[in-house]
């Protein structure tokens, strides 16, 4: 069943048109990455899909009963964010606040819904539960009480993970959710993303990263000048995907050609010095 349905969507702001003709759908359970280069309109689809900003034309279904309060969102990082003082355990309990009286594609302005006409200022304690079952999940029950300022990079966003897991039950839209991250937290990122879409969340990526976007997802939607819509394998086949595939693949090896480079100068260096 499709979660979203998206019909001759255009994308832009300040009245300025970015995509044009934007059809897609995302069934439960996909795992949907959302490619192209900058400036192509990724990370404004997201905030559209959120009712963040509006679309300039076109149609957006949410379906199977989806609302604004099930979708989870980690957005990109902004220093200011890094450096937030506040606990673990009180962001990622912040994630539930969305649930209870949050716009829904059928209440944009996030009117009160019939069960959350009583507001309360306190977290419930099935949030509570909810909270520090995620935790758990994500491997942060140690770190709860520690300030979030103080953590590392890939510590900070398995929180912003966990916090969006708070607010969602059906659906996780992530924007860049490794970038600034090593290599080693990278993948496991990855993996953890990976392990929540097996076992039901349906996922939506917003990434730079072409060869994670083939070893993981089961769609590809790629924004440009032109739009590709369809399959992993669908992709791969098609002139477009190719043509980035083989782009990404050059990017990769002058990056490790560049790391290698400055590696044996530091060697040579420490050479000179030794001697």
């Amino acid at each position: 069943m499709a979660l979203l349905t998206i019909l001759n969507l255009a994308l832009g702001y300040e009245g300025q048109t970015i995509v044009r003709n934007l059809d897609f759908e995302v069934d439960e359970g996909d795992y949907l990455c959302i490619v192209g280069e900058n400036g192509s309109g990724k990370s404004t689809l997201i905030k559209t899909l959120l009712h963040l900003t509006r679309p300039l034309g076109g149609e957006i279904r949410y379906g199977d009963g989806l609302t604004a309060s099930e979708i989870g969102y980690l957005p990109q990082q902004t220093v200011v964010q890094r450096d937030f003082p506040a606990s673990v355990r009180e962001i990622v309990l912040s994630g539930c606040i969305g649930r209870r009286a949050q716009g829904s594609p059928g209440n944009p302005e996030g009117q009160v819904r019939q069960s959350s006409r009583v507001w309360h200022p306190f977290y419930t304690r099935e949030e509570k539960r909810t909270a520090e079952e995620i935790m758990e999940k994500l491997g942060l029950t140690g770190l709860k009480n520690r300030c979030y300022r103080n953590l590392s990079g890939g510590q900070q966003q398995r929180v912003l993970l966990a916090r969006a897991l708070c607010a969602t039950r059906k659906i996780l839209l992530l924007d860049e959710p490794v970038a600034g991250l090593d290599p080693k937290v990278t993948v496991e990122m990855y993996q953890l993303i990976q392990q929540l879409n097996r076992e039901g969340v349906t996922i939506l990526m917003v990434s730079h990263d072409i060869a994670a976007a083939m070893r993981y997802a089961s769609h590809i939607l790629h924004i440009g000048n032109t739009v590709f819509f369809g399959t992993r394998e669908e992709y791969i086949q098609s002139e477009m995907g190719r043509f980035f595939i083989r782009q990404s693949e050059m990017l990769q090896d002058n990056a490790a050609g560049a790391e290698n480079l400055k590696e044996a100068e530091a060697e040579r260096e420490g050479g000179i010095k030794a001697c």
